[in-house]
């Protein structure tokens, strides 16, 4: 079980860098219509697709915006019928963007957001506690980007990434009676997104969109053990005087591809979809290297290899928007989104579903000013927990809802 404690903490890190269950808020027009892409009409476009700032009506467009999340977890071992259900704090993703036209064909825009970050805690004392008992994960995406409009019906953009991040990991270790905390709080990693706007009618508008691998890189981690015996436990581990020990990883995070589309049905309503594949393969081992504990898997005891077969995952997303006035908008939508593993990888410390979510909103003009409330309502379906590698069986349940509000500002 040693070898298992430190794996699968700094594997829920790369999970909530990468998103292998992330929540989609990245803006709350998008979110009212099942989060789809294909809509230039402010700044928010520029976190889905930065090609598509060249299609936004103003010269300056500046956008902000936050949600409220809320998701409980419940699991229960089917042979003891013992159940246990996490007490998860309210999330607060935000985000904001700005684009500006300093000529005709150039567009450059730059986008904050906060993708990937959740706290998940669960009774300190309960079956699981060697895997988890509190985790905290929090990133921040950092995007300058630019778009040039090839034609007057087709742009092209790209964006640098820059992701910085942080884990804050509580957990039993019972062999010594005490618990372990893990903690990066300066993990980082680069990549890059770029992606092609159309609008070969004015009815229609389509956005192809890559968001690249980023490889975390964590470099400082640190590793600190509380035992009753703790001059033991150090001498065992090699660890300091505080009870410590120092840890690197390169936590690869997968590819993200999107097709979206917008359809003006007529001047008042439209209808949106959207396809995104992830490239969850990638995940075939994660490797991490301590400084002095011996509690790898391989010839050099300090280094461990934790297997995972994760698999590529869909996301299918339909949303539609009503103008009930020039000033007043309607918004619904739904979308069908794949755990990226199956039972037998199911992990407590970063729970993945299957799941559906409904999504709904309103949107008010204002001149130059816009308002936007959205709300949404996941209904994953339950999972049969069976980690052979874990030593966890159960069944798992999920159940979620999120609500945001959002600002924006086309200036001229």
């Amino acid at each position: 079980m040693k070898k298992i404690l430190i794996s699968t903490a700094l594997l829920a890190g790369v999970l909530s860098y990468a998103g292998g269950f992330r929540v989609s808020l990245q803006g709350v027009k998008q979110l009212a219509m099942a989060h789809t892409s294909a809509h230039a009409e402010d700044a928010s476009v520029a976190f889905f697709n930065p090609a598509g700032m060249s299609f936004i009506p103003s010269k300056l467009s500046i956008v902000a915006g936050g949600f409220g999340a809320s998701n409980k977890v419940t699991f229960q071992n089917l042979n003891t019928l013992q159940s246990t259900e996490t007490d998860n704090p309210l999330g607060t993703p935000i985000y904001a963007a700005i684009a500006y036209k300093p000529i005709d064909k150039l567009s450059i825009g730059f986008s904050f957001s906060t993708p990937f970050g959740s706290t998940i805690q669960y009774p300190y004392d309960w079956e699981g506690r060697e895997m988890v008992q509190k985790l905290e994960l929090k990133s921040f995406y950092f995007q300058p980007m630019v778009s040039v409009k090839m034609a007057d019906w087709v742009s092209f953009g790209a964006s640098y990434i820059y992701a910085k991040g942080s884990v804050n990991w509580d957990k039993a270790v019972t062999q010594f009676g005490g618990t372990v905390n893990i903690n990066d709080e300066k993990a980082s990693g680069h990549g890059y997104g770029f992606g092609f706007y159309f609008r070969p009618d004015p009815k229609l508008d389509v956005s192809i969109a890559y968001r690249s691998p980023v490889d975390m890189k964590a470099k400082k981690g640190t590793a600190t053990f509380v035992a009753p015996a703790q001059t033991t436990v150090n001498t065992l581990l090699g660890l300091n005087g505080a009870g410590q020990d120092s840890f690197t990883a390169t936590l690869p995070l997968v590819e993200e591809y999107t097709i979206g589309l917008t359809y003006r049905v007529t001047p008042k309503w439209l209808i949106s979809a959207d396809f995104n594949y992830h490239g969850w393969e990638r995940y075939s081992r994660l490797t991490l290297d301590f400084a002095n504990a011996p509690i790898g898997n391989q010839a050099d005891p300090t280094i461990l290899v934790a297997p995972k077969n994760f698999r590529n995952s869909k996301t299918v997303r339909l949303g539609t928007q009503y103008a009930f006035t020039n000033m007043i908008y309607g918004r619904l939508g739904a979308y069908y989104d794949e755990s990226p593993y199956s039972d037998d990888n199911f992990i407590p410390e970063t729970p993945s579903f299957d799941s559906f979510v409904v999504t709904g909103g309103l949107g008010f003009k204002l001149n130059k000013f816009g308002v936007d409330v959205a709300g949404g309502y996941a209904m994953p379906q339950s999972r049969d927990v069976k980690n052979n590698y874990l030593g966890f069986y159960g069944q798992a349940k999920a159940k979620a809802f999120y609500f945001g509000l959002g600002l924006s500002y086309n200036a001229f």
